[in-house]
This record gives C-alpha cells, sequence and structure tokens, in this order.
C-alpha cells in the first residue's frame, strides 16, 4: 500500500463544495476512485481532474464522511463519463 493516495474530487453545484469521487462497480458495490500516482489519476481520469493528496491511513475518514464499500485503485473513467478533461 503506497504512503499517500491521490483522490479525484467533483465540484457539486451550486457551488456547494467538493465530494470524492465514488462510482457503482460492475459487482454492485460503490467503489471510492483512488490513484497511487499523479499520472495515473490525469491518465485515467483526465488531464483537468481535480484531485487532493491523503495520507493512505486517512481513508478511514473519508469513508466516515462520505460512505463506499471498497477503494477502487488506478481504475480507467471511460472518455463517455468525462467532460473537459475530468470526470463528469
Amino acid at each position: 500500500m503506497p504512503p499517500v493516495l491521490y483522490l479525484p474530487v467533483i465540484d457539486m453545484p451550486d457551488d456547494q463544495g467538493r465530494m470524492f469521487a465514488v462510482r457503482p462497480l460492475t459487482n454492485g458495490r460503490t467503489g471510492l476512485l483512488a490513484y497511487t500516482a499523479l499520472d495515473r489519476l490525469a491518465a485515467c481520469c483526465g488531464e483537468q481532474q481535480p484531485w487532493v493528496m491523503l495520507p493512505t491511513p486517512e481513508l478511514g475518514r473519508v469513508k466516515q464522511a462520505q460512505a463506499f464499500d471498497v477503494v477502487a485503485f488506478d481504475l480507467p473513467v471511460p472518455t463517455s463519463q468525462r467532460s473537459g478533461g475530468r470526470i463528469a
């Protein structure tokens, strides 16, 4: 497990802040998108994707703030789910 992760964030409508990117997975569970390197985040989410760096031990704090079932490492987001170089 890497010491830090890069988590893409999504802007909420009406300037209500940001949330972490959690996506439905093919098995019906939800996955927190997490990337082990910044270049992987850019390749998988888009060059303009906003992100935060998080120490790996802080994942529990993220789960308390925003529910997810699993951490999905280095998962490519299909281009059909991106707009403007970021996750749509």
